[in-house]
């Protein structure tokens, strides 16, 4: 788990980067960005000077904060009239993250802390959470050991005539057992998942998530994952899951069939492998995201397979890969428009990934570090298809 130490030297980063821009202080207000900076993720607001000592304001639990928190300026979340003598003075330049803030709660705090400029710090903070430590590495790395144990499992359970919500009711529970903890956090504005998907040959279907394969879902209130089809022979079955261990997401995809793929799925999963190669060849410091996926959507299409990649047919994802950590979509993103050079360190879900109206969807899907030697594969399962 995270220490006083790593809890430290992250704010000191924060408050270089504060520095650097000109803000006096950022207030943090998404419980995951506290949670990176403290250590507890309790109702708070978190106060970083550009100088100077953190302050958490905490609504709930004063107690649990205290017990949990790595930082040593915790208190009550103070009055109205308080909060403008304890939080900088007029002038400041404050930074908060605008892209999950609410209009409401920035209208608030403007109203509250009269005269002070607030400025985004949207991508300090994402940018500085990208590149993780080597012990947030090594609690992936433990993510990535669980998330395994249960996928290796799965051609224990998976049966014709089970349904999609089927199977995956058994992948959740076998992970809830082993301490899985639900959440998987998106920033994205408007996204929403459940803990992964199971999806099988009516998997071919349009969809709300910007991912490449959405699934049927249970309903138009809840149109993503898993459905209630029977999974049937010679079907193509793709497990998509999440794991999640002390906060830390890893992400991963097999494929699974009960009897033999037909030879075109067949064909585009090994172009995914391929793909997948290239892109890990590719992970390294400096690299540039939107070239590593023009150079994956120039396979897919040099295969025949342009216009299935990342989803269906007219409403296929931009992307290849996408960062983890704490939320599923973190920076960086190896995709279309994305040109921030990668960092060592970084950590990267690579899903190359085909949707083949009326046959079903087909591909792969690891976590790797970026690394001087290309992309360094944390989820240890054979890639293969299993065929049952």
């Amino acid at each position: 788990m995270m220490t006083r130490i790593e809890i430290g030297e992250r704010i000191r980063r924060l408050q270089a980067r504060l520095a650097e821009s000109g803000m006096q202080a950022a207030l943090l207000l998404m419980p995951v960005d506290i949670f990176y900076f403290t250590g507890t993720r309790q109702n708070s607001a978190l106060w970083v000077p550009a100088e100077g000592k953190p302050v958490l304001l905490v609504r709930k639990s004063l107690v649990r904060a205290k017990a949990e928190g790595l930082i040593d300026d915790i208190r009550p979340f103070p009055s109205s009239k308080e909060l403008s003598a304890l939080l900088g003075r007029e002038g400041d330049k404050v930074g908060m993250t605008f892209d999950a803030v609410p209009m409401a709660q920035h209208a608030w705090y403007s109203k509250v802390l009269p005269g002070r400029t607030f400025a985004d710090v949207t991508m300090i903070v994402r940018e500085l959470r990208s590149v993780k430590s080597s012990a947030e590495i090594e609690m992936l790395r433990h993510s990535a050991e669980m998330l395994v144990s249960i996928f290796f499992e799965v051609p224990t359970f998976l049966k014709t005539g089970m349904r999609e919500v089927d199977l995956a009711a058994e992948v959740e529970y076998r992970l809830r057992r082993i301490g899985h903890e639900g959440y998987v956090r998106m920033r994205a504005f408007n996204q929403e998942l459940f803990g992964g998907m199971v999806v099988s040959g009516g998997a071919a279907s349009y969809g709300f998530f910007d991912g490449a394969v959405t699934g049927k879902g249970l309903s138009s209130a809840s149109p993503q994952g898993a459905s209630l089809d029977a999974i049937r022979e010679n079907e193509p079955v793709l497990v998509d899951f999440a794991g999640v261990f002390n906060g830390y997401i890893i992400d991963m995809t097999r494929m699974f069939v009960i009897g033999r793929l037909d030879p075109e799925l067949q064909r585009a999963f090994d172009v995914s492998l391929e793909i997948q190669e290239a892109v890990r060849r590719a992970m390294v410091p400096g690299a540039i995201g939107e070239e590593i996926y023009k150079q994956a959507a120039a396979m897919a299409e040099a295969a025949g397979l342009g216009c299935n990649f990342m989803g269906m047919p007219g409403e296929q994802s931009r992307f290849v890969g996408h960062g983890v950590g704490l939320e599923l979509d973190e920076l960086p993103l190896l995709a279309q428009g994305f040109g921030m050079p990668l960092q060592a360190g970084q950590v990267v879900a690579v899903e190359p990934k085909f949707v083949i109206p009326g046959k079903g969807a087909i591909g792969i899907e690891n976590t790797f570090v970026v690394t001087e030697h290309g992309g360094e594969r944390l989820t240890g399962l054979s890639d293969e298809v299993v065929e049952l």
